[in-house]
């Protein structure tokens, strides 16, 4: 009995070993990630960029919010949030009690999807299923049916009344250290809200830097906006894959874009130009599946430095 069920009950403990880390321990385990991006011109000083992404506030969530309330410490130049910062719709006042310290930053943003809506519960396999068949988001400009609305009207004013720059689908600038920074933003890819066609042009004449920013960082959108010659590209969404293989990295990231760049500093290359990309594993998980493996909760401090 002992050979035959052995094996069988080691695996089922391993799992479970497995599930409880997942559940308990990394996905409270916040980290910074800090990264160097050689993209300024000559003569600038560097700039301390922090990138914020997928918290997914459930409301409760008080290590969460008071770890971000402490990377207000890091003293940014800009802080950049990537969206999706809701997974509870009644989480907006901790959302914005958690940014309340780096809210006294200057800093932009851009909206997930789900700002706009509350998630479902549904079965985390579909993510694999519908990733191997090549389907992403919501299929053309499908309305959303059955969905819960959040109150992200209330969080985008209280951005805006901070001082924030709203990107959603439109350019901005922030004066920074007497430096001018402009930024191009995009409305969610995955859920076919962004609209290239409104800001195409690239970087703005006379600004000391461009950058762009989008939440799903779907090919589409990298594609236009290497082609159009931003030096960077900030993004979330993907969760740096949520449950990963150790050693391996990530299976998914919920986009067409390839898990490779899951999460981190890579480049993506169009039409002979090429950008730095930075994918923002987040700090969050959707509220029906709380977990991740191999793939703590992050955020980033960028440093950008001139180019060589």
């Amino acid at each position: 009995m002992r050979a035959r069920y052995g094996v069988p009950l080691g695996i089922t403990a391993f799992g479970a070993a497995g599930l409880a880390y997942a559940a308990g321990f990394e996905v409270r385990s916040f980290r910074l990630r800090r990264l160097t991006v050689p993209v300024l011109p000559r003569g600038m000083r560097p700039l301390r960029v922090l990138q914020v992404s997928d918290i997914h506030m459930v409301c409760g969530q008080r290590k969460k919010r008071a770890w971000l309330q402490s990377l207000a410490g890091l003293r940014p130049d800009f802080v950049v949030n990537t969206g999706d910062n809701l997974s509870d719709p009644e989480g907006v006042p901790e959302v914005l009690d958690a940014l309340g310290p780096l809210l006294d930053f200057p800093g932009v943003y851009v909206f997930g999807s789900n700002d706009y809506y509350g998630p479902k519960l549904r079965n985390p396999a579909r993510y694999l299923i519908e990733t191997a068949r090549g389907r992403h988001g919501l299929n053309g400009n499908a309305p959303a049916v059955g969905v819960v609305h959040n109150p992200w009207e209330i969080l985008r004013d209280a951005f805006d009344e901070a001082g924030w720059v709203n990107l959603n689908n439109t350019r901005g600038r922030l004066k920074v250290d007497g430096y001018e920074l402009a930024f191009t933003g995009l409305d969610d890819p995955h859920i076919r809200r962004d609209r290239y066609d409104t800001v195409t042009g690239g970087p703005e004449p006379g600004a000391d830097l461009s950058l762009a920013v989008v939440h799903a960082p779907y090919l589409r959108s990298l594609d236009s906006f290497a082609a159009d010659g931003y030096p960077l590209i900030l993004a979330g969404h993907t969760h740096g894959g949520q449950l990963c293989v150790p050693f391996y990295g990530a299976l998914v990231t919920n986009c067409d874009l390839d898990t490779a760049r899951a999460k981190g500093l890579s480049t993506h290359s169009t039409a002979g130009n090429v950008s730095y990309l930075h994918v923002s594993a987040g700090c969050g998980t959707n509220r029906y599946t709380p977990v991740r493996f191999a793939c703590p909760p992050e955020a980033t401090l960028l440093t950008l430095v001139g180019r060589d």
